[in-house]
């Protein structure tokens, strides 16, 4: 599919070497015209924004927080307002809070409903804000973005592997709907480096991250946002036949 002069909406895309960042700056090396949303960092949309302009299109910062339907309603409203079509989607939006999984009386109710807010909740609306339009393409792409965490049901607190497992069938859903005309696809990267995770984790523990891939791993390496990006817009550009997948992008690692 050629991606030239198409557009794309990249939730949770203003930390520059995330995998929200990566993937659009990717889609834009494609040709595609891109919103860059942010809840907070603005400077870092604004680089994302820079970055991807680099690329000759055209791009829009839209801040936005998708645990707010309005917000999400509002964003697919710019997108088509500005190109007069909307073709991709790439849901990565996210949040957690490091809470070791054997805690659980440090894991409250609140902490539960507002990691599902965006990981789940905020998916769901941002996808029903985009569906219309993705549907008049007739080629529509959503990628959801998940974790190894769904599978696993560890990470950096139980409700955030308990969220990617829910939004895992909330793709599956959404697929099955959305079809035809838009296929829904998730991407559960495992192993991950990069900024995300070093803000999660203490340095000693990302520096344990940083050996065990390097050794441990079947294929000896990490994975990182460039390659979820990568794989991001092969589903968007190339995964004709694929809809309601999950995958698992961890370097081998579940195979141990």
């Amino acid at each position: 599919m050629e991606l030239k002069d198409r557009a794309a909406i990249v939730t949770g895309s203003s930390s520059l070497t995330g995998i929200g960042a990566e993937t659009a700056q990717a889609l834009a090396a494609k040709g595609c015209n891109v919103v860059i949303n942010y809840v907070t960092n603005e400077d870092g949309a604004a680089a994302t924004a820079a970055a991807c302009a680099k690329h000759g299109v055209d791009t829009l910062i839209v801040q936005g927080d998708v645990s707010r339907d309005e917000d999400c309603r509002r964003m697919a409203a710019q997108a088509i307002d500005r190109w007069g079509r909307l073709d991709f989607l790439v849901n990565n939006a996210a949040t957690t809070k490091p809470i070791p999984q054997d805690d659980l009386e440090a894991l409250s109710g609140e902490e539960f409903h507002r990691i599902y807010a965006v990981n789940v909740v905020g998916t769901f609306q941002m996808t029903r804000a985009a569906a219309p339009a993705l549907k008049k393409t007739g080629k529509g792409a959503v990628v959801n973005i998940s974790s190894i965490g769904a599978f696993v049901g560890n990470g950096s607190s139980m409700a955030y592997s308990a969220s990617k497992g829910a939004l895992n069938t909330l793709t599956i859903s959404l697929a099955r709907v959305l079809a035809p005309e838009v296929r829904v696809n998730a991407l559960c990267p495992g192993g991950l480096l990069g900024n995300w995770t070093r803000k999660i984790m203490t340095e000693e523990g990302y520096q344990r991250r940083v050996q065990e891939a390097e050794t441990d791993f079947p294929l000896q390496r990490a994975v990182w946002p460039k390659d979820v990006a990568r794989l991001a817009v092969w589903l968007c550009e190339d995964g004709n036949t694929m809809t309601g997948e999950v995958f698992r992008m961890d370097s081998g690692m579940h195979l141990r």
